[in-house]
């Protein structure tokens, strides 16, 4: 925020015509917070005569948390910042697209007691940037009702042959609670079951997004897949850690030649066969990069249901030192999930550590569950990646 002070020679004006001033900047500035402020690009061209749109993409980034990480190099960055740089890269190369992107930043206030937007919205169609606005996130009932508000009011209407694509760059979505999801809003939840939901204000007219695109760690459980799945053809998600710097999203950029010819299912293949190689090359840590063909996956996901809801049922009533007692691991450990099944509309990226007790496993599923942990030992994995 630009700062309005300025300096004038001393007693060049009488303190009451100061006070008058200085009430008119605070005017200015607590009008920059009000809600029905939008910020329109200068450039704008009307909406009625641009090029009809063969792509739709959707951005949710999350930024209300620590998302800063260190490249090689030991250079740091902020996760969310980069996230938000490679979506505005990606909607200016984009000619025949339209894309939504939703910033979630941390909650502030000016002055210490006046609140400020803490949501940043961008609409780019065919290159250009239509519309820019900050926006409130939390005056709404569902979590995702303020996006969707402004998706529906901004989208054009979706044609056949339209691919539509959704992508989600975050923390780990908890499957319950979600408590603490914003590091500047304790009282805030965000689960999965919230972006289930807030799916299908974004689907609404009972279309699916032809490919989902979570850039989050542990996104691949029974839970997750099932529950997002509805909304979705194609889902790409990690079942493992997943190194803040996100999947790599250069693979969007000019879908007109990527994409030309509307296979979702192999575009999905280069792009987790590119966030793969990108990752292996920068972390030590666990790789694994699954694409879920949603409906193909549907026969698993219904015989191992019950078993994931009990495990569910179960972790809901732990208390947090017993939960210290669980951890993660491959669901083909677990004998109620090693089903004939398991594989089927499943691919899956895995290279194994460099170190600790699972340098040696050979293969991941794809798929992310509970058990209890083993005895610790002194080469454990730690739980975040650590980069080469």
């Amino acid at each position: 925020m630009r700062d309005t002070r300025s300096r004038t020679p001393r007693g060049a004006l009488h303190p009451g015509l100061v006070l008058s001033a200085c009430c008119a900047a605070l005017n200015v500035l607590l009008s920059s917070c009000s809600a029905d402020l939008p910020v329109q690009d200068e450039a704008q061209q009307p909406v009625e005569r641009s090029p009809a749109v063969s792509y739709s993409i959707v951005f949710v980034i999350h930024g209300d948390g620590d998302y800063l990480y260190h490249d090689n190099s030991g250079k740091q960055y902020e996760a969310d910042e980069e996230a938000l740089a490679g979506a505005k890269r990606i909607a200016l190369r984009n000619p025949r697209a339209e894309v939504f992107i939703f910033h979630q930043i941390p909650r502030k206030h000016f002055l210490f007691f006046f609140p400020v937007r803490d949501g940043e919205f961008y609409y780019y169609r065919n290159g250009r940037l239509i519309a820019n606005e900050p926006y409130w996130r939390d005056q709404e009932h569902s979590p995702l009702d303020p996006e969707i508000t402004l998706y529906q009011r901004f989208r054009t209407g979706i044609q056949h042959g339209t691919v539509n694509l959704f992508l989600y760059c975050g923390h780990e979505i908890p499957e319950f609670g979600g408590a603490d999801y914003d590091a500047s809003c304790p009282e805030r939840t965000f689960t999965v079951h919230d972006l289930a939901d807030g799916l299908r204000g974004f689907t609404r007219d009972s279309t699916r997004f032809d490919l989902m695109v979570l850039s989050t760690c542990f996104g691949s459980t029974p839970y997750s897949i099932g529950a997002l799945g509805p909304a979705a053809r194609y889902i790409i998600a990690s079942p493992d850690n997943l190194h803040l710097s996100y999947f790599d999203l250069h693979p969007l950029e000019r879908l007109d030649v990527s994409l030309a010819d509307g296979n979702v299912p192999a575009f999905a293949r280069r792009f987790a066969r590119q966030s793969f190689d990108r990752l292996t090359g920068d972390v030590q840590t666990a790789v694994s990069v699954a694409v879920f063909d949603v409906d193909r996956v549907q026969k698993f996901l219904h015989s191992v249901q019950r078993a994931y809801d009990h495990t569910l049922t179960t972790l809901k009533g732990e208390t947090k030192s017993s939960m210290a007692a669980l951890e993660r691991c491959d669901c083909a450990e677990l004998s109620a999930y090693a089903l004939p099944t398991m594989s089927e509309g499943v691919e899956v990226l895995y290279r194994p550590a460099h170190f600790g007790r699972s340098k040696n496993k050979a293969s991941h599923s794809g798929w992310e569950c509970w058990k209890e942990r083993e005895p610790r030992t002194a080469n454990l994995q730690t739980s975040e990646p650590v980069p080469k």
